[in-house]
């Protein structure tokens, strides 16, 4: 098989994990980055927390990602569909989790809306003040992406 062909046929894979992942229930989604050497110890250690809350026939959580620049996909299934309990077991300890490991809450897709208040546990707050001018001057009247992160 060509090399390109290969290539396609691993990409195909990647891709369906989060697709296949969907059809097993509700997936709470997880994009951070974390030194390369701590980057599969926060799926190993999500599993254990999941099965000491009890509820790891339920919750399944699943790694996958980047290794060359460290960006970890974690994928919590939750199989009864959106459950409280397990959002409650992972937020906002996933956060806090990778802020100890010196990594960052928001790798590959940016902040997002659910997670701005959780910001500061991967960025200075002179990153923060920084981010705030930089708004400010490019934007006086706010009307750029009004009312996220740095609205």
């Amino acid at each position: 098989m060509p090399l390109r062909c290969q290539a396609r046929a691993i990409w195909r894979l990647r891709e369906g994990v989060s697709d296949a992942m969907t059809t097993a229930g509700y997936v709470y989604k997880y994009d951070v980055s974390l030194p390369l050497q701590r980057m599969y110890e926060l799926v190993e250690e999500t599993r254990v927390k999941l099965q000491a809350a009890g509820v790891e026939a339920t919750a399944k959580a699943a790694g996958y990602g980047h290794l060359g620049d460290a960006n970890l996909h974690l994928n919590v299934t939750s199989l009864s569909g959106r459950d409280d309990k397990v959002l409650d077991l992972l937020e906002p300890w996933i956060f806090e989790w990778v802020s100890k490991a010196k990594g960052s809450i928001s790798a590959e897709h940016g902040i997002g809306q659910c997670k701005p208040h959780y910001l500061h546990l991967s960025k200075a707050e002179s990153a923060m003040n920084l981010m705030k001018t930089m708004k400010a001057t490019m934007d006086p009247k706010g009307i750029l992406n009004p009312y996220k992160v740095l609205a």
